[in-house]
C-alpha cells in the first residue's frame, strides 16, 4: 500500500485501525468473548467454551502471522512493542502477568473487556480505565520536572538485572534452529502449534455447536492478523524512494518541508497489532495534549474503535445500561484491580490480547511466559476468592492460598489445608 505523503499513509493506518477495532468491539460484545470469563468458567465450573475461543484466536493469529512473515508480508522483528527483543525480561513478563491476572479478576475483566463494558454503559469500567491509563502513562513517561518514571522508581533497579541476554532475538525459531534456518523453523513451529491448538479447540462437541464462541475466536484472531498486515505494508513513495511510516518520521527534518503533522514519537509508527494497556496511557497523553494530532496513535484509535463498536452493538441489541458499583467493597476490588492491571500490563509488555494473542503470534518466548502468568494469576485469585466465600471467617488467606495452589496442582496434596469445594 503506497502513498504519496506521510499524512495520507498515516490517515489510512489510523482509520483502518479504527475500522478493525470497531468490528472487534462489536463482536466481542455480541459473543461475550472474555479472557477473564474464560478462566472463571474453566476454574469454577469446568466449562472450557470461552477458554477454547481464546485458544482459537491464538491459533488463527499464529498461523496467519507466521505464514505471512515467512513470505515477507508482515514485519515482526521491528515491532512496537519489541516482543522479540534480545533481552528476555522473564521476571517482568512473569510478575507483570501475575499482577495483571489478579487485577483483571478483581476488576471484572481485562483491558479489552473494560473498553467493551464501558461502551455498553458500565461506568465502573470508566474508573478502571482512568486508573490504568494514569499508571500506564507514568510507567513509561517521566513525572513532570523529572527524568524518573514509575518503572524506574519501583522496578528497574531490582528486576531488570534479572533479564537474560539471548542475543539478537527471543524468537523461538531463531533460538531453536539458529539464524540461518530461523524462518523455516518459525513457520514449522507456528504451523504445528496452530494446528495442535485447532485440534484441541474443536475436539469439543459443545464448542463446535457454539456459534458465538467460534465467531468470537475467529474475529479476534483475524483482527490481530489484520492489524499486523496493515501496519507492516504502508509505505510512502518519494520520487521512487520508499519509506515506511517510521523511517519517514525518523528522517522528518530531511524529508518534510515543515513540522506540520510531525508525530511526537516515532515508535508507535512501527508494525504492531492490538494491545490495550499502553494505549490507555497513550490516550491519556493525547487528551492531556488537548487532542493534538501529533499524539494520535494506532493504540488510541484501537481503543476508540473498540468502545464505539461495543456501543453500537449494545444499542442495536438493547443491551446498553448504566451500571455502578454495587457496594464499597466492589469499588475497592475494582480500584485495586485497575492498579494491578496498570502496573502488570506494562511490566508484562501487554495484556490478555497484547501478549496472550498478539505477542504469542510472534512466537516470542516472553509472550508465553506472560500468558502463563496471566492465566495463573487469574485462576489462583478465583480459587482463593471461592474458598474465602465458602469458608468465610473459618479460613485464613494463607490456608485458602495454599489449598488453591494444591487444586491447581502446583503444590502436593499433603499440604491441603481446606476440604475441596
Amino acid at each position: 500500500m503506497q502513498f504519496d505523503s506521510f499524512a495520507s499513509a498515516q490517515g489510512f493506518m489510523l482509520w483502518s485501525t479504527f475500522a478493525i477495532a470497531f468490528v472487534l468491539g462489536a463482536v466481542v460484545n455480541k459473543t461475550n468473548f472474555c479472557t477473564m470469563g474464560a478462566v472463571s468458567d474453566w476454574v469454577n465450573m469446568g466449562d472450557t467454551g470461552r477458554f477454547r475461543a481464546w485458544l482459537l484466536a491464538i491459533a488463527v493469529a499464529i498461523l496467519g502471522v507466521t505464514g505471512l512473515e515467512y513470505f515477507g508480508v508482515v514485519d515482526i522483528n521491528g515491532a512496537f512493542p519489541p516482543y522479540r527483543g534480545g533481552q528476555l525480561i522473564w521476571a517482568e513478563n512473569l510478575l507483570g502477568g501475575l499482577m495483571f491476572g489478579i487485577g483483571m479478576t478483581l476488576a471484572s475483566g481485562c483491558g479489552n473487556k473494560c473498553l467493551v463494558r464501558f461502551g455498553a454503559g458500565n461506568i465502573k469500567s470508566l474508573m478502571v480505565f482512568l486508573i490504568i491509563a494514569l499508571i500506564a502513562f507514568f510507567m513509561v513517561n517521566p513525572f513532570p520536572g523529572s527524568d524518573q518514571t514509575l518503572f524506574t522508581v519501583l522496578f528497574y533497579d531490582w528486576i531488570r538485572p534479572l533479564a537474560v541476554d539471548l542475543g539478537s532475538s527471543q524468537d523461538l525459531g531463531l533460538l531453536i534452529a539458529g539464524s540461518e534456518k530461523a524462518a523455516v523453523a518459525r513457520l514449522l513451529i507456528g504451523a504445528a502449534l496452530g494446528l495442535v491448538l485447532l485440534v484441541a479447540v474443536f475436539k469439543s462437541a459443545d464448542f463446535r455447536r457454539s456459534t458465538d464462541n467460534i465467531l468470537g475466536g475467529l474475529v479476534v484472531g483475524m483482527a490481530v492478523l489484520g492489524a499486523w498486515y496493515i501496519t507492516s505494508n504502508l509505505s510512502i513513495d518519494l520520487d521512487g524512494e520508499k519509506y515506511s511510516l517510521q523511517s519517514y518520521a525518523q528522517q522528518w527534518d530531511f524529508l518534510a518541508d515543515s513540522n506540520e503533522g510531525k508525530p511526537a514519537d516515532t515508535r508507535p509508527l512501527a508494525p504492531q497489532s492490538f494491545t490495550f494497556i499502553n494505549p490507555m496511557g497513550q490516550t491519556l497523553g493525547y487528551t492531556a495534549e488537548r487532542f493534538n494530532s501529533a499524539y494520535l496513535t494506532f493504540g488510541v484509535m484501537a481503543l476508540l474503535g473498540v468502545v464505539a463498536g461495543s456501543l453500537l452493538w449494545s444499542l442495536l441489541s438493547r443491551g446498553f445500561r448504566f451500571e455502578w458499583f454495587a457496594s464499597f467493597r466492589d469499588f475497592v476490588n475494582h480500584f485495586a484491580g485497575a492498579l494491578l492491571m496498570g502496573f502488570g500490563g506494562v511490566l508484562a509488555l501487554g495484556c490478555t490480547i497484547g501478549q496472550g494473542i498478539t505477542g504469542i503470534s510472534t512466537l516470542a518466548l516472553g509472550s508465553f511466559i506472560a500468558f502463563g502468568g496471566i492465566v495463573l494469576g487469574s485462576a489462583l485469585t478465583m480459587k482463593v476468592q471461592y474458598y474465602k466465600l465458602v469458608y468465610e471467617e473459618e479460613a485464613s488467606f494463607a490456608a485458602a492460598l495454599i489449598t488453591s495452589l494444591v487444586d491447581l496442582r502446583l503444590l502436593p496434596k499433603a499440604l491441603r489445608r481446606l476440604e475441596p469445594v
